[in-house]
């Protein structure tokens, strides 16, 4: 008897967390088949581009990354985004978007000062 009452909150645990799973799965595909060519994508590797092909039998994409075409599967589609307006059409990953917006010239002000530092560091040793 003890056993049964350990046994009915875990099933009951188990199955409201497969259902979860089931549902995210169900939006990532429609997400998948409603891909287009010329609409605009990301990647999980996070490369931006428009879809040129879409190859059903073999499950692959063809991607047009300003003039370079790179075949990836399916299922390396992150975010797919509506080919007219560029905004989210439908997105499988929140976007998580944390790094600092640097410019190329505050990088290398930033490197200069951290040699100049480290110069000074091994003259005065």
């Amino acid at each position: 008897m003890e056993i049964l009452i350990m046994l009915v909150p875990i099933i009951i645990l188990m199955y409201f967390m497969q259902r979860s799973q089931k549902k995210q799965q169900r939006k990532r595909q429609e997400v998948l088949d409603s891909m287009r060519p010329g609409n605009q994508v990301v990647t999980i590797g996070g490369l931006h581009g428009v879809v040129s092909e879409i190859d059903d039998e073999k499950k692959t994409v063809t991607l047009d990354c300003e003039g370079i075409y790179l075949e990836f599967d399916r299922a390396s589609i992150r975010t797919v985004k509506s080919a007219d307006t560029g905004e989210n059409a439908q997105s499988t990953v929140p976007p998580t978007d944390n790094a600092p917006d640097h410019s190329s010239e505050e990088m290398n002000a930033e490197n200069n000062s951290q040699e100049e530092q480290e110069d000074k560091d091994q003259s005065q040793e």
